[in-house]
């Protein structure tokens, strides 16, 4: 239970800066609600992807890693040491740089710490790739990389739109690396492994382009998010999961159609390259960020809580409702940014961050109070004849 609590308080910080980029993302998008902080519109995306993805995924990490080493009898990986504890540092480091620029707090304090954040993560996947060396968790210790680059570019005071992409590589990466992982029970043949590889290195050679030649570094890297995307959809094991019922049915079914989002992310990155405001730039980050990232975060949520809490999430049909009307407003946001209809795009975001809360709502109910076991009654005796 200890163990718990401390847990939760390191991922307390990330959902305030959940709770904070949703309040910044309405402000951008025009709504006139108290300003609160000055700096929460243009933090809207460090709090999102550093304060609380770059949260939620150190501290996932470092329950893995402890786990890992405690598996394969190492004496670091436990957690009664203080020596075993250093995976935390990850998590402690974003989640405390959140805090200060949710705060507001001038110059570097908040950025230097979610780097500081990223450099913890990417030191976990070393040790990860040293001890369990293959294809996935290389893809996984990429994207890590790549988010602490983007990361040390922002650092040097380069403008957001011009290092989010990095820290969507960060993203793209973790979550391809980790399907890689659990396709491993089809038995891929080499050409799908050469191909997987192939859209990797794509991806990657087009952040490194970005970097200095953002047009083209973005237009590199969505075709390679469309080759991504197509690869997903016909090796992912989620193809034959969605056959089954209950909970697999439904990780597979918020798989599969965030596979969809992430494919058109990358055609509006190819055709909207050269944006880096407006309408087209909001549709072309929020269908990968929304649309494919929380999409697997919605679908991953019950199998994150157990594994990290202990927590045991009960699946529950009305887990489809927040992933439909997810999908729904995104609808309703993209589309309306991308036709100029100015009240389509801001009543989509709105409904977005109330889609968020629902989530939260929902996976708050299924861990307090677990549905009830049909318990069958006996037959009176009358009646069984």
């Amino acid at each position: 239970m200890e163990r718990n609590v401390r847990r939760m308080i390191l991922l307390l910080p990330g959902m305030l800066a959940l709770l904070a980029a949703m309040w910044g993302g309405l402000l951008r998008l025009g709504w006139d609600w108290p300003l609160i902080r000055p700096t929460l519109p243009i933090n809207h995306g460090p709090l999102m992807i550093g304060g609380f993805l770059g949260t939620l995924i150190g501290l996932e990490r470092a329950v893995a890693l402890a786990a890992l080493q405690q598996a394969q009898g190492g004496k670091i990986g436990g957690e009664v040491s203080l020596l075993g504890l250093w995976p935390y540092a990850a998590p402690l480091l974003t989640g405390a740089g959140a805090l200060l620029l949710i705060a507001g707090v001038p110059g570097a304090p908040g950025p230097s710490l979610i780097t500081l954040g990223s450099l913890a993560l990417l030191v976990i996947f070393a040790v990860i790739v040293r001890t369990q060396p293959a294809l996935f968790t290389a893809t996984i210790g990429l994207g890590a990389l790549a988010w602490l680059v983007g990361n040390l570019l922002w650092l040097t005071g380069r403008p957001i739109y011009s290092v989010v992409l990095w820290w969507a590589g960060f993203l793209v990466l973790t979550i391809v690396g980790e399907r890689l992982e659990l396709s491993r029970l089809l038995h891929l043949p080499r050409p799908a492994l050469a191909w997987f590889m192939a859209a990797v290195g794509a991806f990657l050679a087009g952040l490194l382009l970005s970097t200095f030649r953002l047009s083209l570094g973005t237009r590199a890297a969505g075709i390679a998010m469309v080759t991504l995307a197509l690869w997903l959809a016909r090796y992912d094991i989620a193809r034959r999961t969605v056959r089954q019922t209950g909970l697999p049915r439904f990780i597979a079914v918020c798989l599969l159609s965030g596979y969809v989002w992430l494919g058109i992310s990358g055609i509006l990155a190819l055709v909207f390259s050269g944006v880096t405001a407006g309408p087209r730039y909001d549709a072309l980050l929020h269908s990968l960020f929304l649309g494919f990232v929380f999409t697997m975060i919605f679908g991953h949520a019950p199998i994150i809580f157990p594994a990290v809490f202990r927590l045991p999430v009960s699946f529950r049909p009305a887990f489809y409702g927040h992933l439909a009307l997810l999908h729904l407003t995104l609808i309703l946001r993209v589309g309306g940014g991308l036709a100029g209809w100015t009240q389509g795009l801001q009543w989509g975001g709105l409904l977005n961050a109330l889609v968020l809360l629902l989530f939260l709502l929902n996976t708050a109910r299924a861990i307090q109070r677990p549905p009830a076991v049909a318990v069958a009654q006996p037959i009176p005796q009358s009646q069984q004849r």
